[in-house]
């Protein structure tokens, strides 16, 4: 572990700015670069905002409207912010307009479910072999189109150490769960001694392979990415991170290294990015974000259809948009570049995968397929194949052994004929009707 950690620090970093940019010039570089005094120096009110950029009207009231989303931005992510563009990608994801305040039908403060799929405080289990656990409520800055914003920056919800007994209680109890993903809030403010513990507590559940972080820290607060803090994760391997981008403006030089110090470290790194109107719907600009991340060793993982919550409304686009997106990236540039787009069903459906069509027909000889050209081909079905056998596969064996296989995976694999909607064989019942009397004539 000695030599990894001489590794990663050796490497040269990216080149940092020395100077903090107005209004904060007279900032120490030593303060600056200070992770905490960057938390310390949130800003917050119409004020502060006002000694950075010049407010519309919009913005003021989007700022001083009562009891609007919580608003705390890093001076480093304000900084960044182009003061004379209400249109600025940056200013446009941290800072409230008045378009927050406007309702629209489909909005729904828990639009995923996550509640429902909490069997303890904090802990989200949707899918079968892995959980979501909630840490904290509190992010380095707040995205105005945030799923969680019913939890996150409020004081309403805390996170202790009875709620991580009671998480790490659960999963421990549960052996299908393989993949823990630490969230909150942002998981890398919690301190190090809190994360640590958790880490090693995960570690030390023999069912638990897989541990990831969701983060924005890397992107709001990289200051906060140390030689020390990595060095401490990469004591609980395999560890993986998922960062949120969605804009390659985001990713600069101190982004840079901040990607650079957890890449070394063997820490595979993920982008999850989410469409948004007017920052980010233009194909340019995500295959512009793509190339960049992959250039920092970032794969791009998921592209976010956005969430149904409240005060979300004008930052969603249609699923068409999402497509050309998609179409715009296939065959147009590395497959490892290209992120799956997704749609977080409502209703805790979970993530649907949406592509465009790329099958365009098949029989039994042929399969009729286009690329990204439109150029259209067949591709010839085998004569002769044998199937697999689940009966004599040891795989599938300890598959079966844990229980049926849920949803369409478990039609393709026998466990069941039908998969009915709720109510649907009620919808369905008719009392049968008496047959009239036959009278026999001779």
């Amino acid at each position: 572990m000695a030599q990894k950690q001489q590794f990663y620090q050796e490497e040269e970093p990216p080149q940092v700015e020395d100077k903090p940019p107005s209004p904060w010039e007279n900032v120490p570089m030593e303060q600056w670069r200070d992770w905490r005094w960057q938390l310390a120096h949130r800003l917050r009110t119409v004020e502060d905002f006002a000694r950075v950029i010049h407010l519309t009207p919009e913005e003021v009231e989007g700022l001083s409207a009562p009891g609007h989303f919580h608003v705390e931005v890093t001076p480093y992510f304000a900084s960044l912010m182009d003061p004379d563009d209400p249109h600025c990608p940056i200013r446009r994801q941290v800072v409230p307009t008045s378009q927050e305040l406007v309702p629209f039908d489909a909005a729904m403060a828990d639009s995923l479910n996550e509640d429902a799929h909490s069997p303890v405080p904090g802990l989200v289990h949707r899918y079968p072999d892995r959980v979501l656990m909630l840490t904290t409520t509190v992010c380095a800055s707040y995205c105005r189109f945030c799923t969680r914003s019913r939890l996150v920056g409020t004081t309403r919800q805390q996170f202790n150490s009875e709620i991580y007994e009671q998480q790490i209680a659960y999963i421990a109890a549960h052996p299908e769960i393989r993949d823990v993903l630490l969230s909150g809030g942002d998981v890398l403010l919690l301190s190090a001694t809190v994360l640590e513990n958790l880490l090693q507590r995960l570690r030390a559940i023999p069912h638990v392979e897989v541990i990831r972080l969701g983060t924005r820290v890397p992107v709001f607060l990289p200051q906060r990415i140390t030689p020390e803090l990595v060095a401490m994760l990469s004591r609980y391997h395999p560890l993986w991170m998922n960062i949120h981008f969605n804009h390659p403006k985001e990713i600069t030089p101190e982004v840079e290294r901040a990607l650079a110090l957890l890449a070394n470290a063997g820490i595979p790194l993920g982008s999850q990015s989410v469409l948004l109107a007017g920052i980010n719907d233009c194909p340019n600009v995500i295959k512009a974000l793509v190339h960049k991340l992959v250039r920092n060793r970032v794969r791009p993982y998921y592209l976010y259809q956005c969430d149904l919550v409240p005060g979300a409304g004008h930052f969603r686009t249609p699923v068409a948009k999402g497509i050309e997106i998609m179409e715009s990236l296939r065959g147009h540039t590395s497959g490892y570049a290209i992120p799956t787009y997704v749609i977080d069903a409502p209703a805790g459906g979970g993530k649907i995968p949406i592509l465009p069509n790329y099958l365009i027909s098949m029989s039994e000889r042929n399969v009729v397929v286009r690329n990204y050209e439109g150029f259209i081909t067949t591709y010839a079905q085998p004569e002769q194949y044998t199937s697999h056998d689940p009966k004599t596969c040891p795989y599938c064996q300890a598959r079966a052994a844990q229980g049926p296989q849920e949803g369409v995976a478990g039609l393709l694999a026998g466990y069941a004929r039908t998969i009915a909607p709720q109510g649907w064989e009620d919808a369905h019942h008719r009392e049968p009707a008496a047959l009239p009397e036959l009278v026999e004539e001779y």
